[in-house]
């Protein structure tokens, strides 16, 4: 058997199993099983030490994704200019290589949206990053950066101005007084509420605006529905989930994702 597993703390709630699951199942690749584990940042780099030479490939979430720079021997660019890793590819002389794949993941879910060059970041946690580094991929050149946090927002606007990308704080509250046509939330669900007062407040439609919400879990969030209700295109972030864990399947086994498996897959563990 060659083995995969999702590692992060908590864990019971991720539904990266059953998106590997099946798509190891739609490539006859019976060979495969992936699993899930509960880890702290502390354990990591013990745990991954121990793995056997039957483990292929490791799926991060949090908190792991800034523990795991201690683990690898090399780093992706993405990753790095992401500051995280979220995924680990077992090389052939038994050391671990680290990916971000979330990246390509929010690529994936709004790449078909006309965004006119310009887009707002919700938020400046860790998942921001990776949103700044999409939207280069994705061209776009003027962002705004809508956070409470004003360190790590300056800390953002630095690494989309090394990308090419002019980049402007503004306070969360504020954030849908800037109308944009692709917006980009990486709020926690605590600040979701924050952010779906100001569509209200705001009292216009905004419809032709699509955002993408990265929480999956306990859909739709307070911002999502203000969101919908205003008019906008809402993509949850199952999307996001789906092609990242697409993009992990084809760096563990060599083989594409089955997206539309993986996709189903989610939608059944979603409403079991």
């Amino acid at each position: 058997m060659l083995r995969a597993a999702v590692l992060g703390s908590p864990i019971s709630h991720s539904l990266s199993p059953a998106l590997h699951t099946a798509a190891y199942a739609a490539l006859g690749l019976s060979q495969w099983s992936y699993g899930r584990r509960e880890v702290t940042s502390d354990q990591l780099a013990g745990v991954v030490t121990e793995l056997g030479d039957d483990w292929r490939g490791l799926s991060l979430t949090m908190p792991l994704k800034e523990a795991a720079f201690d683990v690898v021997a090399t780093v992706t660019t993405i990753a790095r200019d992401a500051g995280a890793i979220n995924t680990l590819v077992r090389r052939a002389d038994g050391q671990w290589d680290g990916h971000n794949t979330d990246v390509v993941g929010i690529v994936r879910a709004v790449e078909h949206v006309e965004h006119d060059g310009r887009a707002t970041i919700l938020g400046s946690g860790a998942t921001s990053r990776s949103a700044a580094l999409a939207l280069a991929e994705l061209e776009v050149r003027d962002v705004f950066v809508a956070a409470r946090n004003a360190e790590a927002s300056r800390e953002l606007v630095t690494l989309l101005a090394r990308h090419g990308v002019e980049a402007t704080h503004i306070p969360l509250e504020r954030w849908a007084d800037e109308r944009r046509r692709l917006v980009i939330s990486t709020l926690p669900p605590a600040a979701s509420d924050v952010a779906g007062g100001a569509v209200d407040e705001s009292g216009s439609t905004y419809e032709g605006m699509t955002l993408l919400d990265v929480v999956y879990a306990d859909w739709p969030t307070p911002l999502a529905r203000a969101a919908l209700g205003a008019g906008a295109e809402v993509i949850s972030g199952i999307d996001m989930l789906v092609y990242q864990a697409a993009a992990q399947v084809e760096l563990f086994t060599g083989r594409p994702g089955p997206v539309e498996v993986m996709f189903a897959a989610a939608r059944t563990a979603i409403a079991g």
